[in-house]
């Protein structure tokens, strides 16, 4: 692993996650080839990914379109996806049972030198590559939907994956235009679902007490900490919201963030009826069937954001 870049990747699974796992990969000159088990999914993610470089270069994120597509191949079996390339990006859906199939068939094809990244949400390593052939090369590598413009990605090694690959790929996901970092060690949830997932809990529970409704709790986050949490994290948010610092902060604000939590010491499932309702509130907002464009219009949104951002200095 001398040259800390991915030539050639495959991609294994091509729904939404996976064809955008492919533009990241072909934007950046990687030859990429794409499998997926369902002969529907191999038709139509030419014609997705065209798509969504199109509107890419739209928003001045690509140039190059016919070029960028040339790079993707849609293949008809997973050998032809995973031999001999540098990288695998798997991403079929999240149940144990099929990764771990998917991951013991791709590691008798790889090279040796060869890594495997998975794009488990929530999934440890640990629970579906214990028996792959070459289980030292596979770890997650979870991205944030929809990878191609949100460029987190996070990396998690299972005890028996090879210390040298995190290294390795962190200079690799950055050479791809990623944001990548290292999650020491397994955790549920890994980093960002865990973070979601306080802010969900909480969001959930003051919409079940009826303190406001899901629109204002979203409006509260778009309009009011999404907007600094854009560019910066929570740890620089504090350090500047308090003329001392992030100690500063900690000592005027931390026992109001105790006595929070201290609130909330007994979480329970979200329950069927308190689900219902804020399925009637966002479906009175947004019918079913706008789902889809829906999504488009926010992945517009996140290309103006993206196009912005790259306008501005670094932080």
């Amino acid at each position: 692993m001398a040259n800390s870049s991915i030539r050639s990747a495959g991609v294994v699974g091509g729904g939404l996650v996976g064809s955008a796992w492919a533009i990241v990969f072909a934007r950046a000159g990687v030859l990429v080839r794409v499998f997926d088990a369902s002969e529907d999914i191999r038709r139509s993610a030419p014609a997705r990914i065209r798509a969504s470089l199109e509107d890419m270069a739209k928003a001045g994120l690509v140039e190059g379109v016919d070029a960028i597509c040339s790079r993707v191949t849609v293949v008809e079996s997973l050998p032809a996806a995973v031999s001999d390339v540098d990288y695998v990006q798997e991403s079929v859906f999240e149940r144990v049972e099929e990764k771990r199939a998917v991951s013991e068939a791709i590691g008798t094809l790889i090279r040796d030198d060869a890594i495997v990244g998975s794009s488990s949400s929530g999934i440890p390593a640990s629970a579906f590559t214990e028996h792959a052939p070459r289980r030292e090369r596979f770890l997650i590598a979870h991205p944030v939907n929809p990878p191609h413009l949100v460029p987190l990605v996070e990396l998690v090694p299972a005890s028996w994956t090879d210390p040298a690959i995190l290294p390795w790929l962190r200079a690799a996901m950055e050479a791809l235009g990623q944001a990548p970092i290292v999650v020491k060690r397994e955790i549920e949830g890994f980093i960002l679902n865990r973070l979601q997932g306080a802010l969900l809990r909480e969001a959930w529970a003051l919409f079940e007490e009826g303190y406001a409704s899901a629109a204002d709790i979203d409006l509260t986050v778009s309009h009011g900490l999404g907007l600094r949490w854009s560019f910066m994290g929570p740890f620089e948010t504090i350090d500047l919201n308090a003329p001392g610092g992030v100690d500063d902060y900690a000592r005027r604000l931390g026992p109001l963030y105790q006595s929070i939590a201290q609130s909330r010491s007994n979480p329970h499932p979200w329950s069927p009826e308190l689900i219902e309702r804020a399925r009637l509130e966002r479906r009175a907002a947004l019918g079913q069937d706008e789902l889809p464009e829906r999504s488009a219009w926010r992945d517009r949104r996140l290309m103006a954001l993206v196009a912005h951002r790259r306008s501005q200095p670094s932080g």
